[in-house]
């Protein structure tokens, strides 16, 4: 269920209709709310006696929220159309998987939701208002309110303007997956090394699965094709230990699983039946692409994205790849001083091993990082060097000796490639130097 939840909320957040939605149902409540105060003698008598109370009659009030509703409605088409063309600008220059960035914009759906809110109470407004051939009733108070909306959303549809015409720049852009980056990090994997303490639950973690796992085990098949999103990791614990089983995951967030691969290995196999297969599959969320719930990767592999289509010869825009080589190096920086374990172990009560989840690396993450940046920066010497240059910022506080390592593999082979792809002897040179700099820092003689 927490699952479910998560998954659905996260759509909800990037979806243009929830939170318009929201609003204009809080548009229509405030109407049904505004014209009852106006439809109270007391409240009526007192408004009349406030000079910043519309007090006009029925026909210019009929006018006045006519015209903001015809208004309104025509702004909030405006807005829908500059905001597909900014989604069409950052997919073609930045790359698709970034319009899930620009519809989680808060800032869009509260614009698109204040220009509907006003157009319904404006339209709601509206029809309470009865001319003098009936029984007289101009809502004051709520014409007010209708004009009140009117200005703000001025002010709303102003900073729309500038809103757009800075959230399509590049390093806007790249900054905000960056943050994101940075975010799901802190969230994930949130413990520093240096705050690592020996406790005889993370003793028992190293416990490996008894030797009969692998020939008594048995397979727990996916129902369903597509991205592992989401695992909950807490129901899966309950639900192993209740059936006194040993689960061993066999996908990580952000993997695709095709139907019928295993997305577990349960160990007794004999006590796996079908209801206990549906209720493993039920803790693990598939869906049609990868989010950053529990998958870091996915944000390193947006700026990556970002990055290749600057280096392309169709684009040619080497300070954007080199915006994001920053970014990626300030997230692996952090990544660097965080615990990472191999394996996210779980235990019972009683210290049985129940959950064996296989958890993401830092060498997996610097992979991700630099491969394809690294193949397509061969011949720009600006952002080969600034590879370099990262990783001695990323060395400085790096602990682990498997990290270490890895970093210097992708040193040796950015060089490399920069001996291979630069025709220029002084940018070869200064290439040289940045790699000797972040040998140096790693430990090694360069």
């Amino acid at each position: 269920m927490k699952a479910l939840i998560i998954k659905y909320w996260d759509r909800l957040r990037s979806s243009f209709w929830f939170l318009p939605a929201l609003m204009a149902g809080g548009a229509v409540a405030l109407a049904y709310a505004t014209v009852a105060l106006d439809e109270t003698a007391m409240v009526n008598d007192w408004l009349r006696l406030q000079r910043w109370v519309y007090t006009g009659g029925a026909e210019g009030a009929s006018l006045m929220l006519g015209t903001i509703a015809s208004s309104m409605i025509t702004i909030a088409g405006v807005v829908f159309s500059m905001t597909l063309v900014a989604l069409s600008l950052a997919s073609s220059q930045l790359g698709p998987r970034l319009l899930r960035t620009f519809m989680r914009d808060r800032t869009n759906q509260v614009v698109l939701g204040t220009f509907i809110a006003t157009f319904v109470y404006c339209l709601l407004v509206l029809r309470t208002i009865r001319r003098a051939d009936e029984i007289a009733f101009v809502p004051h108070l709520s014409v007010t309110i209708g004009l009140l909306f009117a200005l703000a959303s001025l002010g709303v549809l102003i900073y729309f303007i500038h809103h757009v015409s800075v959230s399509i720049q590049a390093d806007e852009v790249v900054a905000r997956v960056g943050i994101e980056l940075i975010q799901g990090i802190d969230r994930l994997f949130p413990q520093p090394v240096s705050n690592v303490q020996v406790r005889p639950a993370v003793v028992a973690s190293a416990a490996s699965p008894p030797d009969e796992f692998d020939r008594e085990a048995h397979p727990v098949a996916s129902a369903e094709d597509g991205y592992l999103q989401y695992i909950d990791a807490d129901a899966l614990m309950t639900l192993a230990t209740e059936q006194k089983m040993l689960l061993r995951i066999e996908k990580r967030p952000g993997q695709y699983v095709a139907m019928g691969c295993p997305l577990a290995t349960a160990w007794p196999g004999d006590r796996v039946t079908e209801p206990l297969a549906a209720a493993i599959n039920a803790v693990f969320i598939l869906g049609h692409q990868r989010t950053a719930a529990q998958d870091v990767e996915f944000a390193v592999r947006q700026l990556v994205e970002i990055a290749v289509r600057a280096l392309s010869p169709g684009i040619n825009d080497p300070f954007t790849a080199i915006t994001c080589v920053d970014r990626l190096g300030s997230a692996l920086r952090r990544l660097a001083q965080r615990n990472m374990p191999s394996s996210l172990n779980r235990f019972d009560e009683e210290g049985q091993l129940r959950v064996i989840m296989p958890a993401i690396t830092f060498p997996v993450i610097v992979n991700a990082a630099f491969n394809q940046i690294r193949h397509h920066a061969r011949s720009s010497a600006a952002v080969t060097v600034r590879l370099l240059e990262t990783i001695a910022m990323i060395a400085e506080v790096v602990r682990r000796p498997e990290d270490r390592v890895e970093l210097h593999r992708h040193a040796e082979m950015i060089v490399r490639g920069a001996r291979e792809a630069l025709p220029e002897h002084w940018d070869r040179q200064e290439v040289e130097e940045r790699y000797h700099a972040a040998a140096r820092v790693l430990g090694y003689s360069g």
